[in-house]
């Protein structure tokens, strides 16, 4: 249940809501509804047989300030490990990883910026000049393979319009926050060509203070994006779309405090910092009465440096003894995509022209450099006692993954079709570092879904699917426990039923949707402190549960009440638990998942009086949560309340923000384990979110 201060703190939001709000009258402005990019066909959402929450630019530009992290709680059943500085590790119904990966790149949830792959590394994910965010929950095998085992993300940025357009955004904000970027596009010459340009910068202090060393900025934020599109056609047939970015998240990594605050006391800060570089082509053909060609080629190259002072304190903090570890992590990665499919049209559907197929190759080229480096030393003078550690592991890895895949939709009924999906994915990798570990593992894996759409009413369509999604196994690196080199791959069956409706003339949307999964070979991480006098000697890997099974249900609604007043809500509840798993520590058997809060909600409005002023709250929360695998530890409940209040004209926009209204303190990451010397008691240590922090941002188009 909420704790009872954030029921009343929401209490006293809603009813000021209320108050702000005159009475509804029939309304005249319809929700408007983006056609989704992931899918192959690019329907619109009501049309689409899967679950999905669709961010439009609106709800990004008055919900949000810099990154996507900010939007996460307006989806239901997701969740993220602030194991970096930013979102970069995502939880879709209980699944996902939870912190920096050691051995194969092997996410759970996709998470793609423009076709281009940052599956895993989703540090980048800025949200300037960004159109709109997809986020599909549960196994998206047919379309996107091994890493959307749990659901994608994906962010669609702003396409070139028809004439010449521009915007200038400036934002300000205490934690010294400072942002400013520019937009520009238009058409090229004649018609069927336009280019979009934008550049973006954003740098706060990162709400940590360090006495220490008399800074309150070595957790800070310092963030660039540059992006580009260009779109031409080239006679009736051919159309082309070239996409570029350049994103520089140069964050501070100081975090984590020993008495579980805002004021650190380390004297090595890290850094979590993303120096990305991509690129996506894509070609439609469309000289076929019976189909279409369509190629999406993409490269992504990306520098991380992830390093943080392992011990947390400094000389003064541990005296009498000394206690001074670092760990460090430089790591290179390049993807390189191309999927081609064959989209049939009208006239060239099969089996007596009854049924639509598609029909499609993938390739994937994924090379990952990374060197580790922990170092320390540790001198106790009551014991005598003294040790010192100095390691590096460097390691190349590559993987080549080719995919085949397939579907079919077809009319059952008047009212009823029905879609069936497969994929056949192969990966082969090869492995080496310097401690002499070779590896060679290839695999393949399987998966699809069947999906039966009805028709129940005008504008109310019920859905039914059954999918199998899969993940490829893998190997862990360092020192781990007997035979606990490798794990195996993973699957997953998801059984779902919902239904979407759109009432009211289209001024209400509902949807919602009850589904049960069976996860087979369930991939876990876990860990144990193999010296507990040393926070470095932490040995993280990967292993097999022998199953999980998670049931739940997702709703959401938007009404646009009148013409002035939209209202909306969502709901996640979850239950993920593990059947039958065992680590070195603990017995997890019957145990809910990390990170998979029983419940998440958003709820809120935004009001706009035809003068140009508009006002906006939203207010979310979710359940407590178990940290990780590897202890007990669990998360208060919390709520967090954010508000705006703007004014708009034809020409700009102004909004006064305020984040985290009630300075709520809640928890995105938590460990436990001894790092207080010298007895080292086990602790349960938090990385607090974000507290309250208040700002404008003003945006002129042109």
């Amino acid at each position: 249940m909420l704790p009872v201060k954030n029921l009343r703190q929401s209490s006293r939001i809603c009813l000021a809501f209320a108050l702000l709000f005159p009475a509804a009258s029939p309304a005249q402005d319809v929700v408007e509804e983006i056609i989704v990019t992931a899918d192959y066909r690019e329907r619109a959402a009501s049309e689409l047989p899967a679950v999905i929450s669709i961010l439009d630019r609106q709800t990004i530009n008055e919900a949000a300030v810099q990154h996507f992290e900010e939007l996460i709680q307006l989806v239901p059943n997701l969740n993220w490990s602030g194991d970096g500085h930013r979102a970069r590790y995502f939880q879709i119904r209980g699944v996902g990883e939870l912190a920096q990966y050691q051995g194969a790149p092997n996410p759970s949830v996709g998470f793609l910026v423009d076709d281009i792959d940052f599956s895993g590394i989703g540090t980048i994910a800025t949200l300037f000049d960004i159109d709109h965010i997809e986020v599909l929950r549960g196994p998206q095998s047919t379309r996107y393979g091994a890493n959307a085992l749990a659901g994608l993300i994906y962010m669609q940025s702003t396409d070139p319009g028809d004439s010449f357009e521009g915007k200038i955004q400036l934002t300000a904000g205490d934690d010294d926050a400072f942002g400013g970027g520019i937009a520009v596009g238009g058409p090229i010459g004649g018609k069927g060509a336009g280019y979009r340009l934008s550049a973006h910068h954003y740098q706060s202090n990162g709400f940590r203070s360090n006495p220490y060393l008399g800074k309150n900025d070595t957790n800070g934020r310092d963030e660039t994006s540059l992006r580009g599109r260009f779109v031409w056609s080239a006679g009736d047939n051919w159309s082309f779309k070239l996409t570029g970015m350049y994103t520089d998240v140069d964050d501070g990594y100081d975090a984590f405090a020993i008495d579980n605050t805002l004021t650190v006391l380390s004297n090595n800060p890290g850094k979590d910092a993303q120096r990305s570089v991509g690129a996506s082509f894509n070609i439609d053909w469309d000289g076929s009465s019976r189909f279409r060609i369509t190629s999406v080629s993409s490269i992504a190259k990306s520098d991380i440096d992830f390093s943080f002072d392992a011990d947390w304190g400094n000389d003064d903090a541990w005296a009498p003894v000394l206690y001074d570890f670092v760990s460090l992590n430089d790591r290179a990665r390049m993807t390189l995509n191309r999927e081609i499919r064959i989209i049939s049209k009208e006239a060239g559907r099969i089996f007596g022209g009854s049924t639509d197929w598609l029909a499609g190759f993938y390739i994937n080229r994924l090379e990952e450099d990374l060197s580790t480096i922990n170092q320390g030393e540790y001198f106790d003078p009551g014991f005598n006692f003294a040790d010192s550690l100095n390691e590096r592991l460097d390691s190349e890895f590559e993987a080549i993954s080719a995919a085949v895949f397939g579907q079919l939709e077809f009319n059952v009924s008047e009212a009823g079709r029905l879609s069936i999906g497969a994929r056949f994915e192969r990966r082969e990798v090869d492995y080496f570092d310097s401690s002499g570990l070779s590896l060679a593992p290839s695999e393949n894996m399987v998966g699809g879904e069947v999906v039966y759409t009805h028709k129940i009413s005008n504008g109310v369509t019920g859905f039914a699917t059954v999918s199998r999604g899969y993940k490829g196994g893998g190997f862990n690196l360092g020192f781990v426990p007997p035979g606990r080199r490798e794990f195996g791959a993973e699957s997953m069956w998801n059984f779902e039923t919902g239904l979407r409706a759109s009432l009211a003339d289209d001024h209400l949307l509902v949807s919602g949707s009850l589904f049960y999964n069976i996860r087979e070979d369930q991939q876990v991480e876990t860990s144990f402190q193999l010296n507990p006098n040393d926070p470095a000697s932490f040995v993280f890997f990967t292993d097999n549960a022998a199953k999980g099974r998670t049931v739940g249900l997702e709703a959401d609604v938007r009404w646009q009440a009148t013409d002035a007043l939209e209202l909306f809500a969502n709901v996640g509840l979850l239950n993920a638990e593990f059947d039958e798993f065992v680590t070195p520590q603990v017995d997890l058997s019957g145990r809910d998942q990390a990170h998979a809060p029983n419940y998440t909600y958003a709820l809120g409005g935004v009001y706009r009086h035809e003068s140009g002023w508009f006002t906006r709250i939203d207010i979310s929360g979710k359940d407590g949560f178990f940290f990780d695998v590897s202890h007990d530890q669990v998360s208060e409940p919390y709520s967090v309340t954010n508000a705006r209040l703007g004014y708009e004209t034809d020409d700009w926009i102004v909004q006064l923000w305020l984040r985290n209204a009630f300075d709520e303190r809640f928890a995105v990451r938590g460990f436990f384990f001894g790092n207080e010397p010298p007895l080292f008691p086990p602790t349960l240590y938090i990385r607090q979110g974000d507290p309250r922090q208040f700002g404008v941002t003003f945006d002129r188009s042109f």
